[in-house]
Formats: C-alpha cells, sequence, structure tokens
C-alpha cells in the first residue's frame, strides 16, 4: 500500500477525508462504481456480501445524504477487510482515480499550528510538521510578511511583545508541491494594563489574566475595556453591561468611541474555553457630563480638567483625573546566591529569581536573573546595573542569600565569601543605594530577601550618609537583627518573603501600597508570624507604580539594549551529518548565566536501529559535571523549573555560570548510531564543533577582575587581599536556622513548620 498507511490496516480505520473521498468517486462512477466493487467482492466470497446487502446498499440513495458506498466499505470493514484487500479489489475493478484517493499525496501537513494566548513576556510557540516524498521545506509568515528565521517547523518567540500578535501561516514546500497551513492567531495579553490579575492555578481550571479597570469618563471620551486569559484554544468573549449582552461586544476588547450617560453602568465579560466557563470582575464604569465649573465665583476651569457632579454652583473640583506618570526605562538586576562555598546552603533564591523574573518582565522591565556570584561578580554586575540608570528610569534590584546588618548598614554575602565573613568581603547596600539616588532615576526599588542579624566578627562601622529623594523604595523582608526564614524542603518553592509578593507585584498601584499588602499578607501567615515581618523605607512623594507605561519615544540607549540582550537565547540549530542524520539542537534560559541546551533527532536514516546526540566538549570554566549532562529526563541534570515548558524526547544539558565564560561557547555534538547489521554493543560515530557566540549573561564579561570603581562604589571600606582569618565559632541564625517548608495547604504544614522553628531556634 501506500507509504503513509500500511496494507494490513482495517478499513474501518480509514481517516474520514479520505473515506469521504473514496466514496465521491464510487458513487458516481457507472460501470466502475460500488455496485460493481460489491459484485467482485462478493464472488470471492470472502467478506460475505450478499444480495440483502447490496440491496441494503442501493436503499442509501434514497435518503438526502446516503452514500451506496460508504455502507458498503462499512459493511467490508465490519467483516475483517483491510485497506491492502480494497487495493487489490480496486486494481481488478480498473478504477484508477479511486486508488489514487488511496495512496498518499507528495506532501500532507500533519500537524497544524494553533492558535493561542499568552502573557506578554512569555515564549511563543507555533508547530507545524508534514510530512512529504521528498525533503520538505517551511517558512512562516504573519500576515503576508515573512518571519524572519522563521524556517524550521517550529515556530518560537522569547519574550514575546504586544507587537508580535496577529494572524500566523506556515508554507511548506515539498519539490513542486506547496501548500498552506491553516491560520493561528496569537493574542499577546499586556497584564500592565490590568488590574486585579490573577492567572495561577493550582488545579488547572480556567483564570482571568487581564480583568477589566473601573473607568471615569466624560461624555465623548472613548470607553474601553479590556479582558483575557491565556491557554488554547483562543477564548470566546461576550461583554455584559448591567447584566444584559452588549450587542456585538465579543471580542476581548471593548470599545466604545463618544460614549455617553446611557453607556454607564456595571461591566464584566463572559469567557469561555475548551467547555469552560468563567467570569471577570464587575467594574463600575461612570461617564459625567461636560459642564462648566465655577470656583468661588472668580474662576471658571475648562470642561475637560474637571467632573461637575450636579453643575450649578458646585464649588468643588470631583473625580479629577490624575496625570499619567511614566518610565522612560525599566531595568532589574536580581541575584540569588544559593551555592555559598564556606556556609550552609540555600534553596528558595533560586525560585524566589525565577518568579520574580517572569512577573517583571511582564511589565516591561529588561531583567537579568543571575544565580551564585562571588564577590567580584556582584560587584560587577551592580557596576553594570548602575550604568542604566538615568532620569526617568524605573530601577529595581532584588537580593537573595545570605546577609547581615551592623550600625545600620545592611551586607550582602558573595558565594565565596569566607568564614567568618565581614564587610570586605561583602557588598554594602546602603553604598549601591546612595549611588543608585544620585542618578535621578524616576523609581529605584531596592529589595532585599536576607538575614539582619549582627555580625559580631564585623566591628567595623561605617558612615553612609543618604541624600534626601523622592524616588526611593526600599523593602527588607525582615526587620532590623531579626532572620529572613527560607522555607526549606526536599521540593523547590518560594521563601516567606516572595511568597507573598509575587502574587501582588503586578497590582495597578503605588508600589508602597502593594509592599504594605504584602506585609499585611505576611502578617496573615501564621507560621512566621512574630518571627518575620517586613519593613519598608520610602521617599516616594508621586503615585509611582511598577506597571506604569513606557514614555513613547523615550530614548533606546545601547546599554539598555545590552542588559536587555543578556537573556536572548541563542538561535535554534540544525545539524545535518553525512550518514543523513539531522539534529535539532534547541536553546531555553533558566536563568541569565544558566543555559539549557537539548538535543533532538528529527531524521535518521532507515536502517539505523539507534541514534542519539551528545554535546561535550565544554570550556573548563563552566565546570559541567560530565555525569550530568544529556540526560533524558530534565530534573536528572537539574533542571527543576523548566522541565514543564522543554520538548520532549529530547536529551537534555543545564550550564551554569555562564558568566564566567572568557571566550566564546564552543563545543562538539556527537552523534552516535547503531545499524541493522552491526553488533548491539557496537556504534558508529560523527562530531561537529559548534560555536554560539558569547550567549546570555557573558555578553556583559562579568569574569573580568574586579574594577577598581565598582569595588569602591560598594564597599565603603579598603579591600583587603589578605582580610584577617578568625577561628570559626557558632554560625549565627541567618547562616544556619533553615525551617521545614509550607505548601501553599498552609494549615496541612502549619504545626511541623512552628515544631521546626522552636526547635532551631531556642
Amino acid at each position: 500500500m501506500a507509504e503513509s498507511r500500511e496494507r494490513s490496516a482495517k478499513l474501518n480505520s480509514l481517516k474520514e477525508p479520505v473515506l469521504k473521498k473514496l466514496c465521491d468517486v464510487l458513487d458516481r462512477t457507472p460501470g466502475k462504481g460500488w455496485r460493481r466493487l460489491g459484485e467482485i467482492v462478493a464472488g470471492e466470497r470472502r467478506f460475505k456480501v450478499g444480495p440483502d446487502d447490496m440491496e441494503m446498499c442501493s436503499l442509501k440513495v434514497l435518503q438526502p445524504d446516503g452514500s451506496p458506498s460508504h455502507m458498503l466499505l462499512r459493511l467490508m470493514g465490519e467483516r475483517g477487510c483491510t485497506c491492502g484487500h480494497l487495493m487489490d479489489y480496486l486494481h481488478v475493478l480498473g478504477n484508477t482515480e479511486a486508488l489514487h484517493c488511496l495512496k498518499a499525496p507528495a506532501l500532507q501537513i500533519i500537524i497544524q499550528p494553533q492558535s493561542v494566548s499568552l502573557l506578554c513576556g512569555h515564549n511563543l510557540r507555533l508547530s507545524c510538521h508534514a510530512v512529504g516524498q521528498s525533503p520538505v521545506q517551511y517558512q512562516w509568515f504573519k500576515s503576508k510578511e515573512e518571519v524572519p528565521k522563521g524556517s524550521s517547523p517550529e515556530l518560537t518567540i522569547s519574550g514575546i511583545h504586544v507587537k508580535d500578535g496577529g494572524f500566523y501561516i506556515c508554507r511548506v514546500n515539498c519539490g513542486d508541491s506547496f501548500q498552506f497551513s491553516q491560520w493561528a492567531q496569537v493574542d499577546v495579553l499586556n497584564v500592565s494594563t490590568s488590574c486585579g490579575q490573577n492567572w495561577q492555578s493550582l488545579d488547572g481550571r480556567l483564570k482571568v489574566a487581564v480583568q477589566p479597570c473601573p473607568q471615569q469618563l466624560l461624555v465623548g471620551a472613548t470607553l474601553q475595556l479590556e479582558c483575557g486569559v491565556v491557554g488554547r484554544p483562543i477564548p470566546h468573549y461576550q461583554w455584559h453591561r448591567d447584566g444584559a449582552p452588549v450587542p456585538d461586544a465579543t471580542r476581548r476588547k471593548l470599545t466604545i468611541p463618544n460614549a455617553t450617560q446611557d453607556h454607564q453602568g456595571r461591566y464584566r465579560c463572559e469567557i469561555i474555553s475548551g467547555g469552560e466557563r468563567t467570569w471577570t470582575n464587575e467594574v463600575e464604569v461612570v461617564i459625567a457630563p461636560r459642564t462648566l465649573v465655577q470656583i468661588s465665583g472668580a474662576m471658571e476651569c475648562s470642561e475637560d480638567d474637571v467632573y461637575a457632579i450636579g453643575g450649578g454652583s458646585t464649588d468643588f473640583l470631583l473625580n479629577r483625573i490624575p496625570e499619567q506618570l511614566y518610565a522612560t526605562d525599566k531595568v532589574a538586576l536580581l541575584i540569588g546566591n544559593l551555592a555559598y562555598q564556606n556556609h550552609p546552603q540555600l534553596k528558595a533564591p533560586m525560585v524566589d529569581v525565577y518568579d520574580l523574573t517572569n512577573v517583571l518582565r511582564q511589565l516591561d522591565f529588561k531583567v537579568v536573573s543571575l544565580l551564585d556570584l562571588t564577590e567580584s561578580e556582584m560587584r560587577n554586575a551592580v557596576h553594570q546595573f548602575l550604568q542604566l540608570l538615568h532620569k526617568g528610569v524605573y530601577g529595581l534590584l532584588y537580593y537573595a542569600g545570605h546577609g547581615y546588618e551592623n550600625y545600620g548598614n545592611s551586607f550582602m554575602v558573595p558565594v565565596d565569601a569566607p568564614n567568618p565573613y565581614c564587610s570586605a568581603n561583602c557588598l554594602c547596600v546602603q553604598s549601591i543605594l546612595k549611588l543608585m539616588q544620585e542618578k535621578e532615576t524616576g523609581l529605584n526599588v531596592f529589595l532585599l530577601d536576607m538575614c539582619r542579624k549582627r555580625n559580631f566578627h564585623d566591628d567595623s562601622a561605617h558612615n553612609v550618609i543618604l541624600r534626601v529623594t523622592a524616588n526611593i523604595v526600599f523593602g527588607y523582608a525582615t526587620c532590623q537583627d531579626a532572620e529572613a526564614f527560607e522555607l526549606s524542603s526536599s521540593s523547590f518553592t518560594n521563601g516567606v518573603f516572595v511568597k507573598f509578593l509575587k502574587k501582588r507585584l503586578l497590582e495597578d498601584e503605588k508600589i508602597t501600597v502593594v509592599l504594605d499588602r504584602v506585609a499585611e499578607d505576611m502578617g496573615q501567615f501564621d507560621a512566621t508570624r512574630g518571627k518575620q515581618a517586613l519593613e519598608i523605607r520610602s521617599s516616594l512623594s508621586e503615585r509611582r507604580s511598577l506597571t506604569d507605561p513606557m514614555l513613547p519615544g523615550a530614548p533606546d540607549r545601547l546599554h539598555s539594549q545590552q542588559w536587555a540582550k543578556a537573556h536572548e537565547l541563542p538561535d535554534c540549530m540544525y545539524l545535518d551529518f553525512e550518514c543523513g542524520t539531522q539534529i535539532k539542537l534547541g536553546f531555553a534560559a533558566e536563568f541569565s548565566n544558566v543555559l539549557v541546551m537539548y538535543t533532538h533527532i528529527v531524521r535518521k536514516p532507515l536502517d539505523f536501529l539507534r541514534c542519539e546526540a551528545h554535546v561535550t566538549d565544554f570550556p573548563q570554566e563552566l565546570d559541567v559535571e560530565p555525569k550530568e549532562m544529556n540526560k533524558s529526563i530534565p530534573e536528572d541534570t537539574g533542571i527543576y523549573l523548566l522541565s514543564g515548558s522543554l520538548p520532549q524526547h529530547c536529551l537534555y544539558t543545564r550550564l551554569c555560570s555562564l558568566q564566567k565564560l572568557k571566550d566564546e561557547l564552543v563545543f562538539t555534538v556527537c552523534l552516535r548510531g547503531t545499524t541493522a547489521a552491526m553488533d548491539p554493543d557496537d556504534s558508529v560515530y560523527w562530531s561537529e564543533s559548534v560555536n554560539i557566540g558569547k550567549p546570555l549573561i557573558a555578553r556583559l564579561d562579568l569574569h573580568e577582575v574586579m574594577r577598581p570603581d565598582s569595588c569602591l562604589l560598594t564597599c565603603p571600606v579598603p579591600h583587603s587581599a589578605n582580610p584577617e582569618i578568625y577561628e570559626p565559632e557558632e554560625v549565627g541564625a541567618c547562616g544556619s536556622s533553615i525551617p521545614i517548608e509550607a505548601s501553599d495547604d498552609i494549615h496541612e504544614l502549619q504545626t511541623a513548620f512552628i515544631n521546626s522553628l522552636q526547635l532551631q531556634h531556642p
């Protein structure tokens, strides 16, 4: 039979499009149609097609959509007829057109791209796979424009933006034949415009990602409401006002130009996706008349500037629309230290940094997320970050790891700090904060998720004087002389601070209001109540929010773009070996200094029984453990956070500490194959050298020797090449206390958690 179908396949296994086309041919071909086919089958008596069966088939013509051929083929299939038997009968029948229906086409798309709705900042993946009688080529289009580098079966866009939304289609070529896939709509949700977002779901049920916001408008203005959910397929929407459906309001965005007072009311949207139904929050829309307002009988304000509720002699301005605040740029540096060389290991910083990275990218921040930095690497990273801060920029710096506080100054501890450590080995928070203040930024947010216990090995007293500014928000995960607890268990989850912070950070509120709510949430957490409380310091005089939009036409600074590229992935590669095997080499970024590689066999020779592609020969500074490379299960390589989003049936390798990479990343892809003619224990090998340049954070050269200026900027005391060595004493609570982790079900583990705290903190 044809290549795409075994002769032994049951006749009833024919796909509906093929069956319909075959029946159409047999129904309309006199002399070579279904009746003659039935006679041939009855003559062999193999499948027992008798006169009664033929009469039953002929009666089908009396039905509007009836098909005698369909009935005959169904009877033959029920009695054991295979596709191979049918082809033999059609040969005898001499119906070449019917035979052609069973043959595989020269080109067939077997996987169509599916429409999807996803959040801004997430990764888009569209798939289109085809089979043909010769090599297949692909080209993706967005509307009528070719997608750059869109010549593979999978179209991947990392960190998708709103502008990437639209309709996509793939053209598939095979020799002289070509086909277009079905259209796939990509809807990108901008959560920075949302109110009260909540899309995380533990039970997999439908959750609203973008909630509509209340509106206060003047008559004649444009009413705009927006909502959305993520997933496949794209959901159906129906807006309602005061409980009744709004006519023709079946899109995610509801826009009513020239709104009147008849349009005010309470709005919400019904969303249906995959058989599930949910509703957005109900929001109130107030549309006030345009009226001149007299103030003290002496001055009139423009009707565009105020709302006059009631009109006449009103002496007050009500519901004034606040001025929109903008950021000229948004940059963030997130550092999580957990693999300490001389101090207790931590777990939560990895998950905390990962989750905050995803949230901040949804707010249009250019984020660099780094794990396990040495002292010089931390200083160089902070130095690079400080260079990005200019007038109007929103800057956010987050640190999770060991730390301490002496005489009002806080210190972040690098992973290579000696035991015990002192200020000469650490980064002074107040020194960094002082430099952030001097940049005239629109907003500075510094979040410290570390202990603030006294370090008795450090007697130095620093005097860092901070200027009076109006743009600083300083958040400690715990109070002075207290511990920041890491929730510890066999799994990886957040620390106490980020557990609640990530649920609030997208709220369209002043950042201090958001942190106040986080503090209240932490105060309700029984497991650490009285042991850890958020402390907030702020000199913010404006309603600055992390959700504030970017200023249109803001300067595109080259250094800022380089910072953003420190999390851009290398392009996927297809390697062709002389044996005829094609390998896909793909990449994913777990952090800005942690790269995940995976290899997948796209095509292999028919005589290969086994075929595997390994990556090897990495630079020594990456210190990759060979036993943890090229694993078929991502978790076996230490890939826990990305495992659910990686493609299946691959071999995975995790490369850490990319900041140590001095030169371009060159490695070897080794192909091992075993043919049917070989002994099962023997293999044939091919190899190819691959150069992917400097991926991710390696582009910033943080490995360089500690820059003198960055050292002085982050540490107010002379840096000693040979710091005094103290005899080790008992490590304080900030270095060793790691309570049992609480799951999302707080009540289930609350008792064990509190008992652990009592045992470890006498």
